[in-house]
């Protein structure tokens, strides 16, 4: 196996898609990963408009050729009509995880009280765990920060790379007895 874990990063928005506006989710995750992991890593961005078969078909890239072992995505959580985000991302799983998204919404709930709205959500395909985040930068942070704990711990069990983490950012949580 490589030694090197991809991750891919997802912006999912039509403006910063066009370049009517920069995307700032994308960086916020490679910047909060950058600081958390101590593995080696690599990212693998994309930026893509709310399209539904956008999503789907750049979902299946990244993990079934890219190789990625975790996704990552910003954007398309909402209610609006083209924030199809979860949808895609629950239409290629294999198995969904949505203590992911329970968790997310608790602690932005702390936060905003339209956190309600957001839809976020994970799931498994193959040996890759997808996360869907919010597409606010500081509440990126504030939902990589509760989750993160235990997300190296579920792409061991699903056969992907051992992460290692910085404690000092987020300490990965593994049970007693879990091996590299």
């Amino acid at each position: 196996m490589n030694d090197i874990a991809r991750i891919g990063i997802i912006t999912v928005s039509d403006r910063a898609s066009h370049g009517i506006y920069e995307d700032k989710g994308g960086p916020a995750i490679r910047d909060w990963l950058q600081k958390a992991l101590t593995s080696q890593w690599q990212a693998v961005a994309r930026v893509i408009p709310d399209e539904r078969a956008v999503i789907e078909s750049t979902l299946m890239e990244l993990i079934d050729r890219e190789g990625c072992c975790l996704v990552v995505t910003t954007g398309g959580t909402g209610p609006a009509p083209r924030d199809v985000t979860p949808e895609a991302t629950e239409a290629v799983s294999e198995k969904l995880m949505p203590g992911y998204g329970e968790l997310m919404r608790a602690v932005s709930l702390r936060a905003v009280p339209t956190a309600i709205l957001s839809r976020q959500t994970a799931g498994i395909r193959g040996k890759c765990l997808i996360v869907n985040l919010p597409g606010n930068p500081s509440a990126i942070a504030e939902c990589l920060e509760a989750v993160f704990p235990a997300t190296p711990y579920c792409i061991d069990i699903i056969g992907g790379p051992y992460l290692e983490t910085n404690p000092a950012v987020c300490k990965a949580f593994r049970p007693a007895g879990a091996t590299k």
